[in-house]
C-alpha cells in the first residue's frame, strides 16, 4: 500500500523559513515525477513545484521561484520543499503527491496523496 506522508508546517511570521518533507512509503520515487501542491481556504488546490527523479528537472510556479526549492533523498525516499522567506499568501495546507500523467500542474494526474500539512505565515 502506497502511503505519502508530510511533515515540517507550522506557524511561522513573514520572512521565516519552513522546510517540509514528505516520505513516500510502498513505492520507490526513483524514476517519479513528485508534487508539491497548496490549497488556501477558499481556493482550488495549486501547483507549486515538481521535481522530476530521474532527470533532476525542477518546474516552480513564478510565485514561489527564488524563495522554494524542492530536493530528493533516494536512500530516505523523500521528497523535501525548502521554503524560505515565506509571505501570508503562502498560507495554505501543502499536500505532496506522486504524478501518474498529465501535465505537471493537473491534480488529476496524480495519483497518490499525502494528508497535507498546515502552513500559515502571519504578517
Amino acid at each position: 500500500q502506497v502511503q505519502l506522508v508530510e511533515f515540517g508546517g507550522g506557524l511561522v511570521q513573514a520572512g521565516d523559513s519552513l522546510r517540509l518533507s514528505c516520505v513516500v512509503y510502498g513505492r520507490t520515487i526513483r524514476n517519479l515525477v513528485m508534487g508539491w501542491f497548496r490549497q488556501a481556504p477558499g481556493k482550488e488546490r495549486e501547483f507549486v513545484v515538481a521535481i522530476d527523479w530521474s532527470s533532476g528537472n525542477t518546474y516552480y510556479i513564478t510565485s514561489v521561484k527564488g524563495r522554494f526549492t524542492i530536493s530528493r533523498d533516494g536512500a530516505k525516499n523523500t521528497v523535501e520543499l525548502q521554503m524560505n522567506n515565506l509571505k501570508p499568501e503562502d498560507t495554505a495546507v501543502y499536500y505532496c503527491a506522486t504524478r501518474d500523467w498529465g501535465a505537471l500542474s493537473d491534480t488529476r494526474g496524480y495519483d497518490y496523496w499525502g494528508q497535507g500539512t498546515q502552513v500559515t505565515v502571519s504578517s
